[in-house]
């Protein structure tokens, strides 16, 4: 076997699976993603900030689920048949946790080399940019990526 020298460079990619809530799509690292389940009747935990709908039983386990419409100020749309909860484990405080959001319908997972991945907007978004790891480009449109430990970590 003959070694030419020449190295060959590895291509960085990440996998991301992406939602919409609303118009925009979103994505969260694959590596995060636990389950996908259908829609289901959530229980109220008193005193909840706006943006938690209450919890689920998964399992036996409890599981908070979160609206993400609500965290991130984007306008509540009705539910549908292919609303879901996105079962994701986040690590808050050095804490690996269960949580649920709503997203408004799981579209695939894609994925994204470092080339299509540029930084998040200082301008003109309604997240705050510490929640968002960069808008990945696939074909002409933009996709949201989130860094969900980010979004839990700064719960007010």
């Amino acid at each position: 076997m003959q070694v030419t020298g020449q190295a060959q460079e590895a291509v960085e990619s990440w996998q991301y699976l992406t939602f919409r809530l609303g118009q925009e799509s979103f994505g969260i690292d694959v590596l995060k993603v636990r389950e996908i389940l259908d829609f289901v009747e959530v229980t109220k935990v008193p005193k909840a900030p706006d943006y938690m709908l209450g919890v689920i039983n998964l399992r036996g386990s409890v599981v908070p689920v979160v609206d993400l419409r609500k965290r991130f100020n984007i306008d509540s749309g009705a539910r549908t048949k292919d609303n879901c909860i996105i079962v994701l484990e986040i690590n808050l405080n050095d804490e690996q946790l269960k949580v649920g959001i709503i997203g408004d319908m799981v579209e695939e997972v894609i994925d994204l080399r470092s080339e299509q991945i540029e930084p998040p907007p200082k301008l003109g978004s309604q997240l705050r940019a510490e929640f968002i790891v960069g808008m990945g480009k696939q074909e002409e449109a933009f996709i949201i990526l989130l860094d969900i430990d980010k979004i839990f970590s700064g719960e007010e």
